[in-house]
């Protein structure tokens, strides 16, 4: 198979990159990422109107692209760029919203930029579908909510959030005004919510999605290990160019061979994340996505927590300062491993799947 990116692909990433690199540096991004609404809606508007939001659907739903490796072409860039904007939740809103045709909220996402969240997770179930615990009722033709979602990612800065519950005929999906739940940002930046419903009267989209909404997760999964492999591309280069910098004992550091090897090993972690990576994306919409996503999911995790500890101790002091774009990047690729099930969720997953 052919993974050379098109020339739409390469322009688009070229586009983003530039754009992030004018646009939305590292202070910026610092400045908006902590405080309410955890974004910049300015700078939200501008990507709108770059098409990224059109870049993660598919052509038949309205967008010009939606594939695996779309995906991984926005979110590497954000990556590089540390974005907090709200694109993981629209990607995986607009993916569950394509599968199940709800053409409506899906336009309003594409063509205006309308932030919708999707909320699946829950605090005693904080990576499974299978065991949602939110039920949804039916009262004559009202819907009514009972549940608690946590962590729900661009939840804070959502208009409508689209709660995964469970009816009679499986789990279902529903609309909520996000004038019910509470956005808080989370600890490497960006804003997330949580959701208490108590009889809360919802739309009903579908009472039966389950496949459609593991899609969609498994969309977001392959999004944050594109995401790992720009943030720890941008935090290799900081770590080789620091060393060529900093002088001990009268000698610039980077010519110690023992720091050389370690580059060297952070640079085969990269290099074989970026490659699962591309796999996954291959893989994405096929019965074998999830196996393939939980494998590098896997794998990321792994990588990315050794970018980010062998980064942080050859900085030595400086790689912990607030000031230091480093020790940000270090925080996200931290983070990302515990984003819709951490190593340890996948690698039990694919134990599942090789018992069953």
């Amino acid at each position: 198979m052919d993974f050379t990116h098109t020339e739409d692909r390469r322009m688009l990433a070229d586009s983003l990159r530039r754009y992030f690199a004018e646009q939305y540096t590292i202070e910026e991004r610092n400045a908006v990422a902590y405080e309410t609404p955890y974004h910049n809606p300015a700078k939200w508007q501008e990507l709108v109107e770059l098409g990224i939001p059109a870049a993660l659907v598919t052509e038949t739903a309205g967008g010009f692209g939606g594939s695996g490796f779309d995906i991984c072409i926005v979110f590497e860039e954000l990556g590089r760029a540390l974005c907090p904007e709200p694109l993981l939740s629209t990607l995986m809103s607009s993916n569950v919203l394509t599968s199940i045709k709800a053409s409506d909220l899906l336009n309003k996402i594409v063509n205006q930029g309308h932030q919708v969240a999707l909320a699946v997770f829950e605090p005693d179930n904080p990576d499974t579908l299978s065991h949602v615990n939110t039920t949804a009722t039916q009262n004559g033709d009202v819907w009514q909510l009972n549940g608690h979602k946590s962590v729900i990612y661009g939840g804070a800065s959502a208009t409508e959030i689209l709660v995964a519950a469970r009816t009679e005929s499986g789990i279902g999906l529903f609309c909520v005004s996000a004038s019910h739940s509470h956005g808080y940002a989370t600890i490497d930046g960006g804003g997330a919510a949580d959701l208490v419903l108590v009889d809360t009267e919802a739309t009903c989209l579908s009472e039966a999605c389950e496949e459609s909404i593991e899609e969609a997760l498994n969309a977001g999964r392959l999004a944050l290990c594109a995401e790992a492999v720009g943030a720890m591309d941008v935090l290799h280069e900081m770590t080789v160019e620091y060393l060529k910098q900093r002088q001990q004992f009268g000698t610039i550091i980077a010519t110690f061979q023992a720091l050389q090897h370690r580059l060297v090993d952070m640079a085969v972690e990269i290099e074989q994340a970026r490659s699962i990576t591309t796999l996954a994306a291959s893989k994405l919409g096929t019965d074998e996505s999830s196996q393939y996503v939980s494998k590098a999911k896997n794998l990321i995790g792994r990588a990315a927590t050794l970018v980010a500890e062998e980064a942080t101790q050859l900085h030595g002091g400086i790689g912990m300062t607030w000031e230091y774009a480093g020790s940000h990047y270090t925080k996200r690729l931290i983070m990302i491993d515990h984003q819709l099930g951490d190593r340890f969720v996948h690698i039990n997953r694919l134990l599942d799947e090789s018992a069953a």
